[in-house]
């Protein structure tokens, strides 16, 4: 993990999450840290460093919230092609 405020790392998070369209599970895992901590960095805390881009992560929060059933499915469906080639 590198060595940096916290402030820099909300930010460094959130611009990757707007670039990326990335979850905040794929965001957690790419920077080495909690999901709590993503969530709580780009939800709470940007908010009062950079209003404009929490409003930019919090629309694509919504967007990944909003698909994640249709993630899960398709999730499961490779999880069961698998086990019936076998």
């Amino acid at each position: 993990m590198r060595n940096y405020s916290i402030e820099q790392r909300a930010c460094e998070l959130a611009h990757y999450i707007v670039n990326s369209k990335d979850t905040v599970r794929g965001a957690a895992k790419r920077f080495g840290i909690s999901k709590s901590t993503v969530h709580k960095d780009v939800s709470e805390r940007l908010l009062r460093i950079n209003p404009g881009l929490a409003s930019e992560v919090r629309e694509i929060l919504d967007e990944n919230k909003a698909e994640r059933h249709i993630r899960g499915g398709m999730a499961t469906k490779r999880k069961y092609s698998h086990m019936k080639e076998q």
